[in-house]
């Protein structure tokens, strides 16, 4: 058996003296493990970062062995993702998440949101949306997607201002007004109108958003916590965002 395709690291786990397990990303064929030979060594080992994109040919004698990988390098992010907190917390983050889903069943959309999110990471607030929208995506593919579309009670498609935390639908504002207190809060830029930016105030609110979705159809169902580093994720996001927020004068606008 082989097969070749792209891939992102997630990571690796030493298996006896000079190898490693690792564990990648791919296109085509979802979360794969497989054992790099001498993957401690001085030439693989920083190839074998998490972030990093790479080629990889995976040999087993049958589909359901561990087998083995070979792996060449195709773009080195590791070391620009380790310049901040926001980057660093986000790929383990990602990983966590991925590991949510069943080994070795494609998910080719959250590879190519995976690549977008790894490139977007030196941005605190684009990252961050990408990040909610990446947990929206994972939550869909585990068969508990949040309808964002149209509000559940009127079927309106404007001015959509809550999610039902029951059903896991939008609401528009009048609807949802008299049970804004039992609702969660739709942030602006996941409504669907217009093009919103996700500011801080509108970041907090969708992780509030997929988190409460997170532990109540994955994490509670499964016995399991969330990984800390979502949490360093969102920390380091919010602040990064809120520093430069209180760093622009009054009037929003930074001098020529």
């Amino acid at each position: 058996m082989q097969w070749q395709d792209h891939a992102i690291v997630l990571g690796v786990k030493r298996h006896g003296e000079t190898s490693v397990i690792a564990e990648v990303m791919t296109r085509d064929r979802g979360r794969h493990l497989g054992l790099v030979r001498s993957g401690r060594s001085r030439s693989m080992q920083p190839v074998l970062q998490p972030g990093n994109e790479v080629d990889v040919i995976w040999r087993a004698r049958l589909d359901e062995h561990l087998g083995e990988f070979r792996i060449e390098p195709l773009q080195l992010r590791a070391a620009r993702l380790m310049e901040s907190a926001t980057a660093v917390y986000g790929v383990q983050a990602m990983g966590a998440l991925l590991r949510l889903l069943p080994e070795r069943d494609p998910h080719p959309h959250l590879y190519d949101a995976l690549e977008v999110i790894l490139d977007n990471l030196h941005n605190p607030a684009d990252a961050g949306e990408l990040f909610v929208r990446f947990e929206l995506a994972v939550l869909n593919d585990l068969g508990y997607g949040i309808d964002l579309s149209e509000c559940a009670a009127t079927g309106v498609k404007t001015d959509l201002a809550y999610v039902s935390p029951k059903s896991g639908r939008a609401v528009c504002r009048a609807a949802g007004r008299p049970y804004a207190d039992k609702m969660l809060l739709l942030p602006s830029f996941l409504a669907g109108e217009g093009n919103h930016a996700a500011d801080y105030d509108n970041l907090a609110a969708a992780f509030r958003l997929t988190s409460f979705f997170l532990h109540r159809h994955v994490y509670e169902p499964r016995g399991i916590e969330a990984a800390s580093a979502r949490d360093g994720f969102i920390q380091s996001a919010l602040k990064a965002i809120n520093a430069s927020a209180t760093a622009l004068p009054p009037d929003g606008k930074l001098s020529a």
